[in-house]
């Protein structure tokens, strides 16, 4: 019954992901680009340096690893319940982070970025091991940057994004070795992508006083939808196994 019940809420999933955006949609995409060019280069310079330190980080370091441990010999729904549990806490997280760093302007504000990257990687480790899987094998990293990506991504990209994930056990067999996937990652459009997706609520947290409000909000919502992403991502592997 549970099974039956999350194989449906992922197929509404996979459709809300996949439909064209809306007409406000695009005019927000718009307005970003406008934006874009009004954030001060340092700013664009301390979001594309996290990124990068945060893809390195995942794929080889051990900051997002130690001591966590894969659940195992639960249920679908035992599993999950931990995960709610997850997305309730790190939201609360994000929020007071956001609160903090937006409530002081714009050098506090730059410090927001890979702390809140920092609060978003650690989210999706302990999401791998509570449904079972292993993120001390480089291929799961991979696959958490995967879902990362895949939250944040233009609306053209989701489609290829969701088809790699659906298709992990075939798509992990054909990777190279660790070292060569690095080497040959495209952390700058994975960086773009990002940054494009989050210019709009992280301009309006630069302003001292009012980016307390707006730092809170954007960030929970940013692990909203993670939390949203996660779960299913995971959701597709477990019904496929």
């Amino acid at each position: 019954m549970y099974e039956s019940q999350v194989a449906e809420e992922v197929i509404r999933w996979k459709r809300k992901l996949e439909k064209r955006p809306s007409l406000t949609g695009r005019y927000t995409k718009g307005l970003q680009a406008k934006m874009n060019k009004m954030i001060p280069e340092k700013l664009h310079t301390v979001v594309t340096t996290s990124i990068k330190n945060m893809v390195h980080a995942t794929l080889v370091g051990s900051e997002y690893t130690t001591k966590k441990q894969p659940e195992l010999a639960l249920s679908l729904k035992e599993r999950e319940e931990k995960v709610y549990s997850l997305i309730k806490s790190y939201k609360r997280t994000a929020a007071l982070e956001g609160a903090g760093t937006g409530a002081g302007g714009i050098l506090l504000g730059m410090a927001d970025f890979p702390l809140l990257l920092s609060i978003k990687m650690k989210f999706l480790f302990d999401t791998a091991s509570a449904y079972g899987y292993d993120v001390g094998d480089y291929r799961e990293r991979l696959f958490v940057l995967y879902l990362f990506q895949l939250a944040f991504a233009r609306e053209e990209k989701r489609p290829m994004l969701i088809e790699k994930l659906e298709c992990w056990e075939d798509e992990k067999e054909r990777l190279p070795d660790k070292d060569q996937y690095l080497a040959e990652f495209d952390w700058k459009t994975f960086q773009l992508d990002y940054r494009d997706y989050i210019d709009l609520p992280k301009m309006l947290q630069l302003i001292p006083g009012f980016g307390a409000f707006v730092g809170a909000a954007a960030n929970y919502r940013f692990l909203d939808i993670l939390g949203e992403t996660a779960m299913n991502g995971y959701r597709m592997r477990w019904l496929s196994e």
